[in-house]
């Protein structure tokens, strides 16, 4: 344990959110989503669900501003707009520690190939359908 640090900061998790670069990409996903076959490295968070493991993550790790769009969520199907309560409760999360970013809807296909370009995916228990969003790291400034 360290002081100042969310415990669900695993150390496998705390040495790739460090090792991340400026643009890398991290994939936080639900239970359901099939991390092992599209993450290039999978880090496995169970008993753990997307909303606490989000907010964990955007303790530490800063979000790119060099870009219009630098966090993204899956969509319900085909449908950019609808929002599901996973939906809420993660644009909440974001919103109170990135309030200046919005979160990008990726249908399908655009969300999965994002996933499997990512540097990481970490895989939750979050029982919740389509509760799936990726963080492009930013840079700390001098």
């Amino acid at each position: 344990m360290l002081k100042g640090l969310n415990p669900i900061l695993s150390p496998e998790l705390l040495s790739t959110l460090r090792a991340m670069g400026h643009g890398d990409e991290i994939a936080i996903v639900d239970g359901n989503y099939p991390g092992l076959e599209h993450g290039r490295r999978l880090i496995r968070l169970d008993g753990h669900g997307i909303v606490p493991v989000v907010d964990a993550i955007l303790s530490v790790l800063p979000i790119d501003d060099f870009v219009p769009a630098a966090i993204f969520r899956a969509t319900v199907k085909h449908d950019r707009d609808l929002l599901d309560p996973v939906h809420e409760d993660m644009i909440a999360c974001c919103a109170r520690h990135e309030p200046e970013r919005p979160v990008v809807p990726l249908v399908g296909a655009e969300f999965y190939e994002r996933v499997r370009a990512a540097h990481t995916v970490v895989q939750t228990s979050e029982p919740r359908l389509y509760g799936n969003l990726i963080l492009r790291k930013g840079v700390i400034y001098p």
